[in-house]
This record gives C-alpha cells, structure tokens and sequence, in this order.
C-alpha cells in the first residue's frame, strides 16, 4: 500500500507540474512522509536520522549556491523566475526518502534526466521554463516501478 500512495503522488506531481507548472503545495509533504517512512522501515534509526539531516544540508547547500548565482550573475526573481517552490519542497522530499549515497544518484540522473527530456520537449511547449519537480517525479516513479517490480537493487542498502 505504502508503494502504490508513493507511485500515486508521483504520478500526480508530474502530471501538475508538467501540465500547468502548478502542483498542489500538500503533495509534497506527503510525498516526504510517505517516503520518509519506506526509508526509515528500512534502516535504523540513528542511520536514518544521519542520511535525512545529510541529504538536507545537501539540499540546501546547493539551493544556496543556486540562490546566490541568481542574486549575482542571473538577478532574476529566484522563486518565480529561475527555481519553482514546488522544486525546492520536491528536493527535499526525496532527501527525506533515501540514504545518502542513493539519494545523490537519484537527484544527479533525475536532473540529467530532466535536461535531457527539456531539451527534447521545449519546442512543443509553450513555457519556457522546464518543470523540474516534474521530469523529476517522472525519473522516480519509473526507477522506483522498475525498482520494486524487478527487484533490482535495494535503494535503501546503498
């Protein structure tokens, strides 16, 4: 049951973000309890605990360095223009879900993967920015489905 509310999120996640470029603010904190929790049936808690606040600092370490190119170099609305909150609370969703080392892959191939299918789509869109949260949703529920159906490799154990 807990897969099948963590594949529904992410469908609808997508589905918003890439349709409209909004995504209903709840989502995401019920994406991060959601995979909050898988991540904490399958560790202990002092490891869970050390990968969450990890990854988090993570986060926020490049959403500062993001934050602050935009402030010198791009000077743009950094939440409008350049980076959407629905990205940001997506980011750290999936930092909450997974341990250190597998939430990196994830992040690195789900933005490589989001690039790749921008620059695919972008001449039939009529935004012109891309949907991150979307693109990236879209790279988990596929590596998680393929993951859970196939069995090919515990993201918890890496």
């Amino acid at each position: 049951m807990l897969k099948a509310l963590i594949l529904i999120h992410l469908i609808v996640i997508s589905y918003q973000d890439i349709k409209a470029r909004e995504v209903y603010w709840f989502l995401f904190p019920a994406l991060a309890a959601l995979l909050g929790w898988s991540h904490y049936q399958h560790s202990l808690f002092i490891h869970f605990i050390n990968a969450v606040g990890i990854n988090i600092a993570m986060v926020s370490v490049i959403l500062g360095i993001l934050y602050l190119y935009n402030v010198l170099i791009i000077k743009k609305k950094f939440l409008e223009e350049v980076f959407g909150l629905g990205d940001v609370l997506f980011l750290y969703a999936v930092a909450i879900g997974f341990p250190t080392i597998s939430f990196l892959v994830i992040l690195v191939f789900s933005i490589f993967f989001s690039l790749i299918l921008w620059i695919a789509v972008k001449r039939f869109s009529s935004e012109n920015t891309a949907p991150l949260a979307g693109f990236a949703s879209l790279f988990l529920l596929i590596l998680l489905s393929v993951n859970w159906v196939g069995g090919l490799i515990n993201l918890y154990l890496i």
